[in-house]
């Protein structure tokens, strides 16, 4: 049976329990045939879950609440990081001082924006210091981000960081910078990837969605059990140039995958508390339970 799957992004190590199960063949063995899609768009997907053109979204765990519709169905998280703002070490003080302070960020907008701050103000605080909302400029760029602000000295850091992606690439480059992730500053860590389908497609393709699964599992366990092989199915895949950076990304991601894929509310409560104290969503105890209903085998 036919499987689409859109992605939030391009094709990047978070992906590779999926990447494998297609370069080894085990979907094929299993019965599935997985069709991976690169959205133009990071929100993409959603509609294309709406309207049947897919099957599986992944993307992160804040996006089931704040592009919630009926039938709306979490998979469980597949992969999770660390993630949050980085800012450059030698700007720590200016930011400290309540200084006007410039963020590149994959996304601006009110709701990504109003998060970032969040996450800078709660470190703020937990540190004794404020920080006004209007010293914080996000300014629209690409995922690029150790090499926007090697590019561009006026920015102060960098928002919507994944540490196994930047973080690894600071350490490699030498670039020192204070990483505001859930450690330092007191919010609950969103920096993951959940399978989303819909309730009109599991009624359809259940079965099939729940091999999928099963796969995926064994895939995030056999590449942690042969983590270079890792490697080799990356640029299998990709057609990507070997980099020792992609090598140590890929290494630092493989520890992070999920072997135990499985729709769990209770592990983004607090999430979803975070982003209703902020005004983001607001979803009753139905709509929220009703999310993770898991697919039956």
């Amino acid at each position: 049976m036919n499987i689409k799957i859109a992605l939030e992004w391009f094709v990047n190590p978070d992906h590779l329990p999926m990447l494998a199960g297609v370069v080894t063949g085990k979907y094929k063995e299993a019965g599935l045939e997985v069709e991976i899609i690169q959205p133009e768009e990071h929100y993409d997907g959603f509609e294309d879950l709406k309207s049947g053109n897919i099957d599986i979204h992944c993307n992160e765990p804040l996006h089931l609440f704040e592009h919630y519709f009926d039938g709306l169905k979490s998979l469980g998280c597949f992969f999770e990081t660390r993630g949050g703002v980085m800012i450059r070490a030698d700007r720590v003080d200016k930011l400290k001082a309540n200084g006007k302070i410039k963020i590149t960020t994959p996304a601006s907008n009110p709701i990504t924006n109003k998060i970032g701050f969040e996450i800078i103000k709660r470190y703020a605080q937990k540190n004794g210091f404020v920080i006004d909302r209007d010293n914080v400029e996000f300014v629209e760029t690409d995922f690029w981000h150790i090499n926007n602000m090697k590019k561009d000295e006026s920015f102060d850091g960098a928002w919507l960081c994944f540490y196994n992606f930047e973080g690894i690439e600071a350490e490699m480059e030498g670039f020192e910078n204070l990483f505001i992730d859930q450690f330092e500053s007191p919010y609950p860590n969103f920096s993951a990837l959940e399978f989303m389908s819909t309730q009109e497609t599991l009624d359809t393709k259940g079965e099939a969605i729940c091999t999928f699964i099963d796969v995926t599992n064994q895939m995030a366990q056999y590449l942690q059990e042969n983590i270079l092989e890792a490697q080799s199915i990356f640029y299998d895949y990709t057609k990507e140039e070997h980099s020792e950076l992609m090598d140590k990304i890929i290494l630092d991601t493989i520890p992070r995958l999920e072997m135990d894929i499985k729709a769990d509310g209770a592990r983004w409560k607090e999430l979803y508390s975070f982003l209703e104290e902020l005004e983001l969503v607001k979803l009753n105890d139905e709509e929220y339970a009703n999310i993770w209903v898991a697919p039956k085998h």
